[in-house]
């Protein structure tokens, strides 16, 4: 029986590398734009990889490749190996910034890309400009696989849940928000600035990431709806937070968003942002990682980015709205 020393001494590791993006972009000709190969080449890493798996991996179907039920097993076991490589490369080496080319893999919602994804994605930009981000969307199912997601991507940002608090995991805030009520514009059942709790209860909702099986569930707005006794009559339930408000400008439904985000879409949609009429829990959004990316000096840098990114947006936030209301700290703490 051959050893595991053996065995990779008669693989080329830098096809775990194609095979990553192979599997990322399914698709021969974009995999080796992002290694940085000919076209050519990667297709003959992927003959090479067929042969050593002993599997299509990617088949076609149609006019496209799909990964077969092997690459489905697969992915995540390449990420998490690619990611164990490159943190060995940089344990205790300088990281340089403006010459890396490093891939920084960051899990959070489209709520969080509203208000932080053009700043995030400026700076990297102009500080790391041959770094490159995988912005990974996050799932209804988050809280539920984070002790898997964490070990693969760089960082997670989200709201607390009980399942985050585990001694691996390190934190840091990087902003706050609140939930508020948003109806259209010419929405006749709804005056004033605060929304009547008879009319909410009565109305029907548009709802992100809504469970009919479970109420309240854990995703964040289902609490909220306990915390106001309404139990929400759905008449749209859509897997996005950044869609909601396209849904209920036009019609006569309501929704309970986060602030910001209302804020930002009420510039371009006709709608009003109304007070809950009863105090909601506050929202937390902090950024998390793995433990063993401490001493990571690309790690810290990038974690110190996103802190930077979310001062600049706290910051802009204020002015906007002329108070101060809008927290962020100094820098991410350690832990």
């Amino acid at each position: 029986m051959k050893s595991a020393t053996s065995r990779l001494t008669r693989l080329d590791l830098n096809l775990i590398v194609v095979l990553r993006e192979l599997l990322r972009e399914r698709n021969v000709t974009r995999a080796a734009k992002r290694v940085g190969v000919s076209q050519p080449a990667a297709s003959a890493a992927l003959s090479r990889l067929r042969r050593h798996f002993d599997d299509d991996l990617l088949v076609r179907r149609g006019g496209r490749y799909e990964l077969s039920a092997l690459a489905f097993q697969l992915v995540d076991q390449v990420e998490a190996v690619c990611e164990g490589v490159e943190r060995l490369i940089a344990t205790g080496s300088r990281f340089d910034p403006a010459t890396t080319r490093r891939e920084f893999e960051i899990v959070m919602s489209d709520f969080v890309v509203t208000v932080l994804g053009e700043r995030l994605t400026g700076l990297l930009n102009a500080d790391a400009p041959g770094a490159r981000l995988n912005v990974v969307m996050v799932r209804e199912a988050l809280a539920a696989n984070i002790g898997h997601t964490i070990q693969v991507a760089d960082c997670v940002v989200s709201q607390p849940t009980t399942r985050f608090l585990v001694p691996e995991m390190c934190s840091a805030l990087l902003f706050e928000d609140r939930w508020v009520c948003v109806v259209a514009r010419d929405n006749p059942r709804f005056g004033g600035e605060v929304a009547d709790l008879d009319e909410l209860t009565g109305a029907t909702w548009v709802v992100p990431y809504h469970d009919d099986a479970t109420f309240p569930s854990v995703v964040p707005v289902s609490r909220q709806f306990a915390r106001l006794g309404v139990r929400p009559r759905v008449a749209v339930r859509v897997d996005s937070y950044h869609a909601v408000p396209y849904l209920v400008a036009s019609t006569d439904h309501v929704a309970l968003m986060q602030q910001r985000l209302a804020a930002a879409c009420a510039r371009y949609l006709p709608l009003r942002i109304l007070e809950s009429p009863r105090p909601l829990e506050p929202l937390e959004i902090r950024l998390w990682w793995h433990v063993r990316h401490d001493a990571d000096p690309g790690h810290r840098w990038f974690r110190g980015l996103v802190g930077r990114a979310a001062r600049d947006c706290a910051a802009r936030s204020a002015v906007t709205n002329g108070s101060g209301s809008s927290r962020a700290p100094a820098a991410p703490p350690p832990r």
